[in-house]
C-alpha cells in the first residue's frame, strides 16, 4: 500500500521533531515522492549523514510502501 505525504511527514517529524518536510508527488501513485527536509539536526553533518537520518526515520517503509524518494536535506 503506497504512502501519503502526511504519513511520510509524520515519520520524519517523529524522528526529527523540528523538521519541516515539503513533499511533491512525482507520479499520481503515492509511491514516488520528492522531499526537501529542513532540520537543525543536520547542522554540521555531511549530506550523506543527513540523508541517513531521514532514511532511518522512514525505516522499512523505504523500498517497500515508499518505492522512491528523491531527497534534499538542509539545515536552517
Amino acid at each position: 500500500m503506497p504512502m501519503s505525504a502526511k504519513d511520510i511527514e509524520s515519520l520524519i517529524k517523529t524522528a526529527l521533531p523540528d523538521a519541516v518536510a515539503a513533499l511533491t508527488a512525482l507520479a499520481d501513485d503515492n509511491d514516488h515522492w520528492s522531499a526537501t527536509v529542513t532540520s537543525s539536526a543536520f547542522k554540521g553533518l555531511s549530506r550523506v549523514r543527513q540523508h541517513q537520518l531521514v532514511n532511518a526515520a522512514l525505516g522499512d517503509k523505504l523500498g517497500g510502501e515508499l518505492h522512491a524518494l528523491a531527497l534534499t536535506t538542509q539545515a536552517p
